[in-house]
């Protein structure tokens, strides 16, 4: 949670509109998501307070997408800083701060330059940047705010990613934007310290 007071539908243990889930009221399916939910070192950034624990009030949606994103989080063929750079894109265009602020430590770590942080931040101008974070920034802010993809960035980032490549930056870009969905509709808070990551109109 922030320093902010929360809005008075938020759950103070979960940090959003639902409360968090209990193992006991999960399946034998989604009981070992809980446990790595739960698990500090189980790979997850926001553990039970995020995504992952508001998916599992509807256990038959957490299974799925609890496997596409270890998927496309862990064994896709990417470079991590590219994974990282999509899925702040995908947060930025989408206006998730929850999202933004629980990858950009991991987007460091990755390897990410700080520019190209500040560049996706800002929403400037890509010209400056290398030619594949150009690549994935055009085509994140192409495919959520103009909602239509040119034949000049699909051909360019095609040619970078081949076609799996390219099916597989963009489905996790869609994985994170459904992310960004839940954390908004969820109103989801930031962790008590944290400070929006960047000004919302």
């Amino acid at each position: 949670m922030t320093n902010h007071e929360a809005p008075d539908d938020i759950d103070l243990r979960s940090g959003n509109r639902l409360p968090l889930p209990r193992r006991e009221d999960l399946d034998e399916h989604t009981c070992p998501i809980f446990d790595r939910l739960a698990d500090a070192s189980g790979g997850s950034l926001a553990g039970l307070q995020g995504p992952g624990g508001i998916r599992l009030h509807s256990p038959r949606i957490a299974g799925p997408l609890h496997e596409a994103n270890q998927y496309l989080r862990t064994e896709a063929d990417f470079e991590p800083a590219v994974r990282e750079l999509a899925i702040l894109v995908t947060a930025r265009e989408n206006e998730c701060q929850f999202e933004w602020a629980a990858h950009e430590p991991a987007a460091i770590t990755a390897g990410l330059d700080a520019e190209v942080i500040e560049a996706v931040r800002n929403r400037r101008d890509t010209k400056e940047l290398g030619e594949t974070e150009a690549v994935v920034i055009n085509l994140g802010r192409e495919i959520f705010s103009a909602h239509r993809v040119s034949p000049e960035t699909f051909a360019h980032a095609l040619r970078m990613f081949g076609p799996c490549g390219l099916v597989d930056l963009v489905s996790l870009m869609g994985q994170y934007a459904a992310t960004a969905a839940v954390l908004i509709a969820f109103d989801q808070q930031l962790r008590l310290g944290q400070e929006p990551p960047f000004t919302q109109p």
